[in-house]
C-alpha cells in the first residue's frame, strides 16, 4: 500500500491568536486558531500544528484551554510544540487533547525526554523538531536552538540518528536557510535527513508556493510537507495543493 504524504497547515500562536511574521519579527494576528484549524480541516488538511511562539508559563494556561477546543472540534491530528521541557508538559498537552508533542531545544538539553516521553506515551506521540543550518563551508549541517539564534556545534545527521534511536516517531526539519525565502524547501537537507532515518520527516522552512510542496515530494522521500503563508494568507488552499499533487501521481488523502 502506498502511504499518501501529507499537507500540514502550521499555526504559530501568540497570547491565544495565531499570529504570522518574518523572522518573528513584524508579527500580526491572522486570526482565531481552532477557526483556522477547522477551516483547514474542511481543506482536507492532513493534521496541523500548534507553535506556542511565546511559550512562557503565562500563556500555558491559554494553551491548554485553545487545545481542549480544537481536540474538541477537529478529527484529525493535533500536534502542539513550544517550550515543552518536561515529561509533566508532555501529559498536560496530551490530556489536553493533543495527538503529538514537538520539542526542540529542551531535546537537545535533555536528550533522556525523548527516551522518557516515548516510553511513557508511545514513539507515535513525540516529534522532534529541528531547525538546522549549512555550514559555511558546506560540509554539513549544524543544529541551532533558541529559535535560531544559537548554534550547538551538534551535527544534524548525528543528532537525527541519535533522536529516531532514543525513540522519537518523526523529524520535523526546519531549513534555516530557507526558512521566510519563499523560494522552496531545502531539498538536500531534506534528502541527507530521509536517507539517515527510517521515521517520518516532515519538510518546514521555505514553502512559497504549491509547486514548492510537489517538488519536495517529487525529489525527496519527506513525508509531509508544512506551510503556514501559503495558507494563512488565502494564496492557496490544502485542496489546491492536494490536486496538484494527484495530477502529477502524488498519493494523498482527499476529501471529495
Amino acid at each position: 500500500m502506498t502511504l499518501t504524504k501529507r499537507v500540514i497547515p502550521c499555526l504559530d500562536i501568540k497570547d491565544g491568536q495565531v499570529v504570522k511574521g518574518v523572522n518573528f519579527v513584524g508579527l500580526t494576528a491572522v486570526g482565531d486558531p481552532v477557526e483556522l484549524a477547522k477551516r483547514y480541516e474542511a481543506q482536507s488538511a492532513d493534521e496541523v500544528v500548534f507553535l506556542d511562539i511565546t511559550a512562557s508559563s503565562d500563556n500555558r494556561a491559554t494553551m491548554y484551554e485553545l487545545i481542549s477546543r480544537a481536540a474538541r472540534e477537529l478529527s484529525i491530528p493535533l500536534t502542539v510544540g513550544g517550550g515543552i521541557r518536561t515529561l509533566d508538559d508532555f501529559s498536560h498537552i496530551l490530556k489536553s487533547g493533543a495527538d503529538k508533542v514537538s520539542v526542540n531545544s529542551s531535546a537537545i538539553a535533555n536528550p533522556q525526554l525523548i527516551k522518557d516521553a516515548s516510553d511513557k506515551f508511545g514513539a507515535q506521540c513525540v516529534v522532534v523538531a529541528i531547525d538546522a543550518k549549512k555550514r559555511a563551508d558546506g560540509s554539513g549541517y549544524d543544529v541551532y536552538v533558541k529559535g535560531g539564534r544559537e548554534n550547538t556545534g551538534i551535527n544534524l545527521i548525528d543528532w537525527v540518528t541519535k533522536a529516531e534511536a532514543l525513540g522519537a516517531g518523526e523529524i520535523l526539519l526546519t531549513s534555516m536557510d530557507a526558512d521566510g525565502t519563499r523560494a522552496g524547501f531545502d531539498l538536500p537537507m531534506l534528502d541527507a535527513v530521509c536517507a539517515a532515518v527510517n521515521i517520518p520527516v516532515v519538510a518546514s522552512g521555505g514553502c512559497g508556493g504549491i509547486s514548492d510542496i510537489v517538488e519536495v515530494f517529487k525529489q525527496t522521500n519527506a513525508d509531509a510537507a508544512l506551510a503556514a503563508s501559503l495558507f494563512h494568507y488565502g494564496e492557496a488552499t490544502v485542496d489546491d495543493v492536494k490536486r496538484e499533487m494527484t495530477k502529477v501521481g502524488i498519493p494523498a488523502r482527499q476529501l471529495t
